[in-house]
């Protein structure tokens, strides 16, 4: 008989508090104070206590006047609650990039354009003193916890130039983005000399709004008046409603989370040991169920799959601003009599946060709203319904037009994350390289990519920044150095406020962001006061500075490299029968 395997703990809710230093004194004097002290212990689960959510999952920051808190365009986690002095939220217009540790792209003249054909020699990786001087208008500082903030150094011009708004003990903010995982829509600093906030991580802010009726309510209702109004009236689905009944449709729809929040870490470690499984993803809505409402995916990515023998088989992926649902639900409101359930699973992939609109309210105000030509039609049940936002030609089966096995190689690797992911087709590629000297003298000697990955058939994925719809890298930079152009723009490193911490490098579940040691002008290593080299993040930028857009696109001259939104498999599919 086989030895019996090695047993292994398996993770706990709280094995890792979000705050070491967080004591029971500081919980006891936060439940002395509002909201926590209207909560009622009891109506926490045993596993979750209120009392050990504070102990867990919160933790108490100090930031001196000026320092910045979130920075718009930043992917948060957490959620704040002034526990005293004030802070300012900047309303209009915007901090310019510089001040939020940005860089504003600039694109290359000709000159600087013709110097990459003769600048060969140039050692990679290098700066000039001059080029990593930090911007005057803002600085950066550790505090006692070495934790490091960023700080407005001209923070009465910043107040003259700019309408802001104060913030005081007791108002909460940054709830939105720490739960839907969506970029910060506002700058806010700190206005007093001291201000003392409580940073809740999010899964401890779902927690105590799945306990306390009155916080959810809260914050469902700051949801429904800062972002789900201008959000329903840019989705095609509503755009025959009034106000009036685009308002009783915000206020019925239920918000709804799927998946792990930090979905990067564990998904690596599933690719490690080759576990990535349809049956291992969260179902949203199960195949044969009476369609409830119909599913907006608002972030993230899901998986829409059919019964396949004794297991599944995925059909299509869906991301933000689709639909899932639609057909069954206008189906059934054109043929009451013969109704039909729902055609296919919808399962989360990685984190998703989704908006439902109940049947009901799809029956009695958007259905009747539509003219008759924009109804999808009636479903077949010998035919595969499509998840796509009306007004889009409906399409066959994504598996039908790229194939099943490249279907599930797209999925279970996540590359439909990308927005400009580098396809190669190995059948045209020569392995010549000219698309890696083309990158390599774009940037200064260095190539921001590997001409290898993963492959499926003729297709292969390259390794280099895919600009991810869902920019997980993003999360936790402590000094914005890695960010959007804009919110639909390419991420790209500012190697001036790059502090070399590696939280971008480590969050990348694509392995596309290394660390390297700089230079000088000379060649030789910078260091730091400690006498070690300094590193900062590289990684693809899209050639962000160049007018005709990635050199290693440009540079194939077989036509055999492309830089893709694998959300389109339209476009790949074309791509692939040229």
């Amino acid at each position: 008989m086989p030895p019996a395997p090695p047993t292994v703990e398996r993770p706990q809710r709280w094995d890792a508090a979000f705050d070491p230093a967080m004591t029971e004194a500081d919980v006891t004097r936060l439940l002395a104070i509002p909201p926590f002290n209207k909560m009622l212990p009891a109506y926490f689960p045993k596993r979750t206590p209120l009392r050990e959510i504070l102990r867990h999952d919160t933790s108490i920051r100090h930031y001196r006047k000026g320092e910045i808190i979130t920075r718009q365009g930043d992917y948060g986690t957490s959620a704040f609650l002034i526990l005293s002095g004030t802070t300012r939220v900047v309303l209009k217009p915007d901090l310019p990039p510089a001040l939020l540790g940005r860089q504003a792209p600039v694109k290359k003249g000709i000159f600087r354009t013709l110097a990459q054909f003769w600048s060969g020699r140039r050692q990679p990786e290098s700066y000039s003193r001059a080029q990593l001087r930090p911007n005057a208008g803002v600085g950066a500082r550790q505090n006692e916890n070495a934790e490091v903030h960023v700080f407005l150094q001209d923070l009465p011009r910043v107040l003259d130039q700019h309408r802001t708004e104060e913030m005081a003990a007791g108002d909460f903010f940054g709830e939105i983005a720490a739960l839907s995982r969506m970029p910060r829509t506002s700058t806010i600093f700190a206005a007093s000399d001291t201000a003392e906030l409580l940073e809740i991580r999010w899964q401890g802010l779902r927690d105590l709004m799945r306990a306390d009726n009155q916080l959810r309510q809260h914050i469902n209702r700051i949801y429904r008046e800062r972002a789900l109004a201008s959000y329903l009236r840019a989705t095609p689905l509503f755009r025959y409603l009034s106000k009036d009944q685009l308002d009783q449709v915000a206020a019925q729809i239920e918000f709804a989370t799927y998946g792990d929040y930090d979905w990067s870490g564990e998904y690596k470690r599933l690719a490690q040991s080759g576990s990535v499984r349809p049956e291992k993803e969260p179902v949203i809505v199960q195949e044969g169920d009476y369609p409830n409402g119909v599913v907006l995916l608002r972030a993230g990515f899901a998986r829409v799959s059919q019964k396949f023998g004794s297991g599944e088989r995925t059909l299509n992926y869906i991301g933000a601003g689709q639909l899932f649902g639609f057909d069954e639900i206008a189906h059934n409101f054109q043929q009451p009599q013969s109704p039909v359930s729902v055609q296919h699973s919808l399962r989360a992939i990685g984190y998703t946060h989704l908006l439902i609109v109940p049947t009901r309210v799809m029956e009695q105000i958007v259905l009747p709203s539509l003219p008759k030509n924009e109804l999808p039609p009636l479903v077949s049940l010998t035919t595969e319904t499509s998840a796509v936002i009306p007004d889009a030609p409906t399409p066959r089966a994504a598996q039908d037009r790229i194939g099943a096995a490249t279907l599930e190689f797209l999925t279970a690797n996540r590359f439909f994350n990308g927005t400009a992911t580098m396809v190669i087709d190995l059948e045209r590629c020569t392995r010549c390289d000219d698309c890696v000297r083309a990158c390599a003298s774009t940037h200064d000697n260095n190539p921001r990519f590997l001409r290898h990955g993963p492959s499926s058939g003729r297709l292969m994925i390259a390794n280099a920044c895919m600009h991810c719809a869902d920019p997980v890298c993003m999360i936790g930079c402590p000094t914005g150095a890695i960010h959007r152009e804009s919110f639909a723009g390419q991420v790209v490193i500012n190697p001036v406020t790059c502090i070399g911490c590696k939280a971008c490098a480590n969050n990348c579940p694509y392995d596309a962001i290394r660390m390297v040691d700089i230079r000088d002008e000379h060649g030789d290593f910078m260091v730091g006061e400690d006498l070690k080299p300094i590193s900062k993040a590289t990684k693809c930028d899209l050639c962000v500075e160049n007018h005709g857009g990635p050199a290693c696109q440009r540079a194939c001259p077989h036509g055999a490299l492309e830089r893709m939104n694998l959300n389109n498999l339209a476009t790949l599919t074309d791509w692939m029968k040229r």
